[in-house]
């Protein structure tokens, strides 16, 4: 009777953690990262696989303040895509359409977009549009956040798709989250120190090769940061690549921290 009892105790003690477990978790703030390889970074995932990466810091400076819920951010950022092909592929319904009730969803795309989307000017405003729709659908409750594109192609370019976002947002009746100028104001401070170095080894003088095997990915030469520039900062097209490396994705996370933090703390005062 009393290892019953004993018994019957444990068990309840069981299931009341495990309700203040699913109770707790239904309090999370739960975050998705939606964009390219600008919101992917696999190259820097590849380079430094423990990170911390765009997600982790995102969250870390989230958590940081004492105000704010706990978070779960996801990334969802895929290298070479844009809105059609998400669409198109199938990804949406896997990998954004399951995903459990979000609150917050960023979306950042526009510079493949640009560069592979037919009758990019018409089509580009209709996908996004298209992706809207859907998103408020498999997740009503969630704000949804146009972002702009880092300065990746010139800036001629670059404000040619940052206009057409706004358009939409300004249509749909959304703000706009501008990662841009401040990823600008910090590429100012230094010479591509938010990128990684992504360069062709046939391009490098032959007495090289042997020593940079360790740092090859197919044909390619990849460093995180400034370490060879002071070998290679002559050739041509050493800093050609502008995809951020953690550096920059640090500065990307912390203007989204920043932009966020008083977005929470408005949602949760009013709760």
């Amino acid at each position: 009777m009393k290892a019953s009892k004993f018994l019957s105790t444990i068990i309840l003690l069981a299931l009341t953690l495990v309700s203040f477990s699913v109770a707790k978790e239904d309090d999370w703030i739960r975050i998705l990262l939606l964009g390219d390889s600008t919101t992917e970074g696999s190259v820097p995932r590849r380079l430094k696989p423990e990170g911390p990466h765009l997600e982790q810091v995102i969250r870390h400076l989230l958590h940081a303040d004492p105000e704010i819920s706990r978070c779960k951010v996801y990334n969802e950022g895929v290298s070479g895509e844009y809105i059609h092909r998400l669409l198109d592929s199938g990804r949406y319904d896997r990998d954004v359409a399951t995903k459990e009730p979000l609150d917050y969803i960023f979306i950042r795309y526009g510079i493949n977009d640009k560069a592979k989307r037919e009758g990019f000017e018409t089509n580009f405003l209709a996908d996004f549009k298209l992706l809207l729709e859907k998103l408020r659908q498999d997740h009503p409750d969630a704000l949804l956040i146009p972002m702009t594109v880092i300065p990746f192609s010139n800036e001629e370019t670059s404000q040619r798709i940052n206009s057409l976002i706004r358009k939409v947002a300004e249509e749909e009746k959304l703000d706009v989250f501008d990662i841009y100028p401040r990823y600008a104001a910090e590429l100012e401070k230094g010479h591509n120190m938010l990128n990684y170095r992504r360069y062709p080894l046939a391009k490098i003088p032959e007495v090289h090769h042997e020593w940079l095997k360790p740092r090859l990915q197919g044909d390619r030469v990849e460093v995180m940061d400034n370490e060879l520039d002071g070998l290679f900062g002559h050739l041509p097209g050493w800093f050609g690549d502008r995809h951020p490396n953690l550096a920059g994705y640090n500065v990307i996370a912390d203007e989204t921290a920043k932009y966020l933090t008083p977005i929470l703390k408005k949602r949760m005062a009013r709760q």
